[in-house]
């Protein structure tokens, strides 16, 4: 039954769908490596009208479809279920229109952020959007899960940067809403029901970002502290006499000794080891003021003692070896199995307390086991990594498993998110209750409802 469909798929839209064999395993599975599911089927739209057109027809027939843009999502979003049909945005790429009195850039769904952050840089200006995934993401997946990265403490969320956007809708219809403004009060403002929905209650097929100007100078700086109370005493410091300070990377030495070591190419910048590590940046308009206003406040405070020592990058090449330090999961990642990720929220005040009733909690349960912590933290956002090296295949994927559900116990008792920037997907669905209260699911299945009656898009993820 389903080969019929596929086959009238492959007839109304020629040169778009690859069938059989000739789908590849890498639409099986996103960067969660959970759950890897070859599909029958993958369309590759060209055209908004190729998307409508997909979607009309499967809602008519009840067809599950799954959206696919980069595939770097954690949270199993985009892997694909049991006799869906994958819809990969990957052709459908390309800047359509940069604005520069507008001070806007328009993109479709499938064009890499890395591809529109040069652009805007081509052109004399800014996408704050920056995520370790930059080379291999779309920004029509940033726009699904609402993406974060390592400039929300200054420029906000992905959602801050959208203006308009164009979706398609269950049923194909096609709602545009290609705003340019920052201010657009008439009636409800629409394109938030698609972003951060993760593609539950649409499709989204291009985009209008914010743009800003670019800095005129950048400084960064790795310190090093002690404890977390002094990390947060910098963080306001470093607020109330710095004009931008727009990153704030927190790392614990278990994370920076683990990049180190899967990374031998990675040199330490201390002579020392310390507890924790912050990588912080500082934007501002005058190179030489801005410079010396940087390197006063951080000599201040290592005269104050809260930090305990400090390396200033001289140059944009310093800069970027500090950013492969705090990039470096992806090299851990790789080589770990079986593993727990996690993508927490929770407020800065009970943050240390957090971590260490993390580690105390697993301790006691897990042989053997392995932690690495790092994260945003200026805006709460905490990402964690544990792992066994103990036991076999099974014994480990058990581990893990309660590893998940220890540490989201633990992130709901303490008023968190299970996923301040990843998303919920697949992988965390059983979880969603533990930060969203009953009137919230309810109200979100509400939309789901009216906007996707038959269930086709994206289903069985977020609840």
């Amino acid at each position: 039954m389903l080969d019929k469909h596929y086959r009238e798929i492959e007839n109304l839209l020629p040169n778009c769908v690859l069938l059989g064999d000739a789908v590849s395993d890498r639409y099986a599975v996103d960067w969660s490596a959970e759950h890897a599911y070859q599909p029958a089927i993958v369309v590759r739209p060209k055209r908004l009208e190729d998307v409508s057109t997909l979607l009309g027809y499967c809602n008519d027939n009840a067809l599950s479809v799954v959206t696919q843009g980069g595939l770097t999502g954690l949270s199993g979003g985009a892997t694909p279920q049991q006799d869906e049909i994958v819809l990969s945005l990957e052709l459908l790429s390309g800047i359509t229109e940069l604005d520069q009195q507008s001070m806007t850039l328009s993109a479709l769904a499938g064009t890499p952020l890395s591809v529109l952050q040069e652009a805007a840089q081509a052109a004399g200006f800014y996408l704050p959007l920056d995520l370790g995934a930059r080379g291999s993401c779309t920004i029509g997946g940033n726009v699904a899960t609402n993406a974060g990265g390592n400039q929300v403490l200054y420029y906000g969320m992905t959602r801050a940067l959208v203006l308009g956007l164009t979706a398609v809708t269950a049923d194909g219809t096609v709602v545009r809403s290609m705003n340019k403004m920052l201010k657009n009060n008439a009636g409800y403002d629409i394109k938030q029901l698609f972003i951060g929905s993760e593609g539950t209650l649409g499709v989204v097929t291009e985009v209008v970002l914010r743009l800003y100007p670019q800095a005129v100078s950048k400084k960064s700086a790795l310190c090093a502290f002690s404890n977390f109370d002094d990390v947060v005493k910098f963080l306001h410091a470093m607020q109330r006499r710095l004009p931008k300070v727009t990153a704030f990377e927190l790392m614990w030495s278990n994370y920076t000794e683990r990049v180190y070591a899967m990374n031998p190419s990675y040199s330490d910048p201390f002579n020392k080891k310390y507890p924790l590590y912050v990588l912080i940046e500082a934007e501002g308009g005058d190179p030489d003021r801005d410079s010396q206003l940087f390197d006063e406040v951080l000599a201040d405070y290592l005269e104050q003692g809260g930090l305990l020592d400090a390396v200033i990058a001289q140059s944009h090449s310093d800069a970027e070896k500090f950013w492969q330090i705090r990039d470096g999961v992806m090299s851990i990642l790789s080589n770990i199995k079986h593993r727990a990720n996690f993508d927490v929220g929770v407020p800065i005040s009970v943050m240390s307390e957090f971590v260490q009733r993390v580690e105390q909690t697993l301790l006691k349960s897990i042989n053997d086991l392995q932690l690495c912590t790092f994260g945003h933290m200026a805006d709460g956002n905490l990402h964690l990594l544990a792992w066994t090296n103990s036991g076999s295949d099974v014994l480990k994927e058990q581990a893990v498993e309660s590893i998940y559900q220890q540490v989201y116990k633990i992130v709901g008792d303490m008023n968190g998110t299970v996923s301040a920037e990843h998303g919920i997907g697949a992988m965390k669905r059983k979880y969603l209750h533990l930060c969203r209260s009953e009137e919230e699911i309810a109200l979100m299945k509400l939309l789901k409802q009216a906007m996707d009656p038959k269930g086709i898009l994206n289903p069985n993820r977020v609840f």
